[in-house]
């Protein structure tokens, strides 16, 4: 299950392992605090920006070219682009500084970041030991000319699937992204299959937008949502060669997120 559905909204595991781990973090923080008097929820929230924002500012370094054409995405984190260990190193110099000016908050600090540590490391260990390696799911899809396609049977090549829609704004915003790389990336199969729509609606779309992206299939049903435990749009699933599932994205990709995305996955 690579997403939580919360009445109409959804929410990525990663993300819902991160804040629980982090206000897990907080609360014992401050229950060990009162017990010791020194409270280290500033340091964990000083942390906190400090990790993240050293996680953004390493990955638009890393993939500043992908940045180049449209400069102002840089500041759009809903591409979810961080790299985790600038992040984890920031975010450790900095809970260090904090607690060797304030001897008080030493225990505490450290209570709370290993019992966030276990909560956000040891769920997505589990999670990913769950989600990875499950084979593509049997769900009857059909084309834009009403021919049915199956996509167990495969070509070779890795596959990447992106579950999407017409109404979704970031489903929308992404596209051109995968258009691009459909086109730069030969070596990968990239089908666009969209959630509970019909053909006319998505030709219609695609026509008015002027698309041309190609494998765009329909999943009338939602049904390879469902199987996936994808219930948030958009989702990114990446298979390998055999069918089995490597990774998932739930959110908008921007080009230098799918480009880090595909990274490993040619190889697979």
């Amino acid at each position: 299950m690579n997403s939580l559905q919360l009445g109409p909204l959804a929410i990525s595991s990663a993300q819902a392992l991160f804040y629980l781990g982090f206000f897990a973090a907080l609360a014992c923080g401050w229950w060990q605090g009162r017990r010791r008097g020194g409270n280290p929820e500033p340091v964990l929230f000083a942390m906190l920006l400090a990790g993240v924002l050293a996680a953004r500012l390493a990955f638009v370094a890393l993939y500043f070219a992908e940045y180049r054409s449209e400069p102002w995405r840089m500041l759009d984190i809903r591409d979810g682009g961080f790299l985790l260990l600038p992040g984890l190193a920031m975010a450790a110099l900095v809970g260090f500084l904090h607690a060797r000016r304030q001897p008080a908050v030493r225990r505490p600090l450290g209570i709370a970041l290993l019992v966030g540590a276990l909560l956000w490391g040891g769920g997505s260990a589990v999670i990913a030991a769950l989600e990875r390696g499950r084979q593509l799911p049997e769900v009857a899809l059909t084309d834009l000319a009403g021919r049915p396609v199956d996509l167990r049977e495969r070509d070779g090549r890795p596959l990447v699937v992106n579950l999407w829609a017409t109404w979704c704004p970031p489903c929308r915003r992404e596209m051109p992204a995968l258009q691009a790389a459909q086109k730069a990336r030969p070596d990968l199969r990239f089908v666009l299959v969209n959630q509970g729509e019909n053909r006319e609606q998505v030709q219609r779309f695609l026509r008015e937008q002027g698309l041309d992206v190609q494998d765009v299939l329909i999943d009338g049903s939602n049904r390879f949502g469902a199987l996936t435990g994808s219930y948030g749009l958009p989702t990114t699933l990446f298979y390998d060669r055999q069918g089995r599932l490597l990774k998932s994205h739930m959110g908008e990709l921007s080009s230098a997120s799918l480009s880090r995305a595909l990274e490993d996955l040619a190889g697979k």
